[in-house]
């Protein structure tokens, strides 16, 4: 009786009549790790938000007669070499740092969805030539490019969103090669060959029957690159060449580590953003392996 009951039961949590984004929403949500990271990534971006209504200290004011205060008092995490509150620029360093993040992430994605679905769709001459001009893209310096144009552009056009363009321009190449390779493989599937035969116009066999396909895909990538350009921003950031120092940002606070005395006597200035840095790259790397395994229909855990 013992065995039949659970029989019943391994069948009522078996997915019947489930679509595969329902399949996936529900092996995501009992993935501990994953839950756990969506929890803390989602309070980080709201405390980012919210960093006007949570304190009144000013960014870029420089204090003389409060450099290098201690944590403790009016300021929780002490003060940097310039007498600013780190706790504040902390909170606006998020803003900056994960704008950064989801925008370039917005547009990596967007441009190597399209590059590669139309390269895979098309393949021969086409498939080609835009392969030929995503490999320059993934073999141009990206370092040196960043560096050129934001010495040629300084004070001309905001810095910030030439760091996004310039990051967004030399990144897509890799999600252009994924989405590539599942176009070739998905095309070959019947019912898009049927609906070639009955004369779909190639935009709406790839928007309507090849894209949804390789949603899945374009997803779990998204989220690799949303952690990998954070990373590259406050790696920027930390050499000087990243978002103007008179915005905050991680990368930007990091950069003050560079100093010796600050690195050995000051921690106070540095390891907030490294620390705040490390676990928000960290959950959405988790997150990542999480959508990885939801969309996974072999993956059991």
């Amino acid at each position: 009786m013992v065995n039949v009951t659970a029989n019943e039961m391994n069948r009522q949590e078996k997915p019947i009549n489930m679509s595969p984004f329902a399949i996936a929403r529900r092996k995501f949500l009992r993935n501990k790790l994953a839950m756990v990271s969506s929890f803390f990534l989602l309070s980080v971006i709201i405390i980012s938000v919210l960093a006007p209504y949570i304190t009144t200290q000013d960014i870029t004011k420089v204090n003389i007669s409060q450099m290098s205060l201690e944590p403790g008092g009016e300021h929780v995490l002490g003060t940097d070499k310039s007498g600013r509150d780190v706790f504040t620029r902390l909170l606006y360093g998020g803003r900056i740092s994960l704008l950064v993040g989801v925008t370039c992430t917005f547009l990596v994605i967007l441009f190597g969805t399209i590059v590669g679905s139309i390269a895979g769709f098309y393949g021969g001459f086409v498939d080609g030539l835009l392969m030929r001009f995503t490999d320059f893209v993934l073999n141009f310096p990206f370092l040196v490019f960043v560096i050129v144009l934001n010495t040629i552009l300084f004070g001309i056009v905001n810095g910030l969103w030439v760091l996004i363009g310039v990051i967004s321009l030399l990144s897509w190449g890799g999600v252009a090669r994924i989405v590539r390779s599942k176009i070739l493989a998905e095309k070959e599937n019947e019912y898009i060959l049927a609906a070639i035969s009955i004369g779909c116009k190639p935009s709406k066999v790839i928007m309507k029957h090849l894209l949804p396909n390789v949603l899945s895909t374009i997803i779990v990538q998204a989220t690799v690159t949303f952690a990998t350009l954070i990373v590259a921003e406050s790696a920027l950031g930390f050499l000087g060449f990243g978002v103007p120092q008179s915005i905050p940002s991680w990368g930007n606070m990091l950069s003050a580590s560079q100093e010796a005395d600050v690195l050995r006597d000051k921690p106070w200035i540095w390891m907030p953003p490294a620390i705040i840095l490390t676990i928000t790259i960290l959950s959405i790397n988790f997150i990542g392996e999480g959508l990885k395994d939801a969309f996974n229909p072999k993956s059991n855990r």
